[in-house]
């Protein structure tokens, strides 16, 4: 049961208003009674509406948005897709980073409980769900971003993961590869586990079933990739593509293989995913599965608006097509620039 502002008064010993007043700086309330009003806002975890904190100023206008880290080369994308769509609604955005673990946490909640945001975008939430659990159950508006299915009760956008596998497998397979090398992302990310299915299945249909000891978790990084690729190599294991689960993992495989006197795509294609604007710099230029990863900022943006405003019409489930973008590292001279 959602907890309200009047539960907040009546344990306070004080009114609507002043509890409104304090979600609001403490403006014309004593030190010890807006302490007091902290204290059972903590304590019976409340979470103000913006109707609630429009008692002494109206909504804030303001969204939160919270994502694991900044430096996600596809990150910047999203944000802007946000916004772009959140400013041409007279809103502004609150941005907060949850890569310090606990004290970034703690550090948003405090924001939460301020009243700061009326409702909550979120990128991958997997480490902050049993939080956003609570708020969402407790009246804050949340959308999800790059989920897909996991956590029904909350809206979400994604991009089609499982069919970006599918897709990468069935180009690897046209230009004649067999054995490839996956160096998937972190296992935990529900994106990774539906690139893979989809990857793995297209294979096993084709009568190439993947070779386990060919499935590689690493962590998204141009060196870890390279580091897998240099140890694979090493023990003799023989792969003539590479599929890998971000852009930069691609990078840095390429770079391995480049080490190793192998030529790409000649001995082995590479395939990446995301579509980060290196991928087209890269020598020889990256064949890639391209999320819309701006589209995912607006239409979650949008989603989140449609919510503030009491509108509940539509799907809260949207998922967006992804494409195989075809340039040198698989094809050769017949790939693009």
């Amino acid at each position: 049961m959602r907890v309200t502002i009047a539960d907040v008064a009546r344990m306070a010993g004080v009114s609507k208003t002043t509890v409104s007043r304090v979600l609001n700086t403490g403006a014309e309330v004593d030190r010890s009674t807006a302490a007091r009003v902290r204290e059972v806002i903590d304590r019976l975890g409340y979470v103000p509406s913006s109707g609630a904190v429009g008692l002494a100023r109206g909504q804030s206008r303001t969204v939160g948005m919270l994502v694991p880290s900044l430096t996600w080369p596809w990150m910047g994308e999203v944000v802007q897709g946000v916004v772009d769509t959140v400013e041409a609604a007279g809103y502004g955005l609150l941005l907060f980073t949850c890569n310090r673990g606990v004290d970034s946490v703690e550090r948003f909640t405090s924001q939460v409980s301020a009243g700061a945001f009326d409702g909550l975008l979120v990128v991958e939430p997997e480490n902050t769900l049993d939080m956003l659990t609570a708020l969402h159950r407790r009246g804050l508006p949340v959308v999800l971003i790059d989920d897909r299915g996991r956590h029904p009760e909350f809206p979400y956008v994604t991009a089609a993961n499982h069919e970006g596998g599918a897709s990468a497998a069935r180009h690897l397979l046209a230009v004649g590869r067999h054995r490839p090398l996956v160096l998937a992302g972190p296992l935990r990310f529900g994106c990774v586990r539906d690139r893979l299915d989809g990857f793995r299945t297209v294979y096993a249909e084709h009568g190439h079933p993947l070779d386990p000891a060919l499935v590689v978790e690493s962590d998204f990084t141009e060196g870890d990739a390279g580091a897998a690729v240099h140890r694979l190599l090493g023990e003799g294991r023989a792969f003539d593509a590479v599929f890998a689960h971000n852009d930069l993992a691609a990078v840095g495989a390429m770079a391995a293989l480049r080490a190793a006197g192998l030529r790409v795509p000649e001995d082995v294609a590479v395939v990446g995913f995301d579509d980060i604007p290196m991928a087209r710099l890269t020598q020889p230029s990256l064949t890639t599965v391209r999320q819309p990863m701006r589209q995912m900022g607006e239409t979650a943006a949008r989603m989140l608006l449609a919510r503030l405003a009491g509108e509940r019409s539509g799907d809260p489930h949207a998922v967006l097509e992804t494409t195989v973008v075809v340039r040198r590292s698989t094809a050769g001279d017949q790939g693009c620039a």
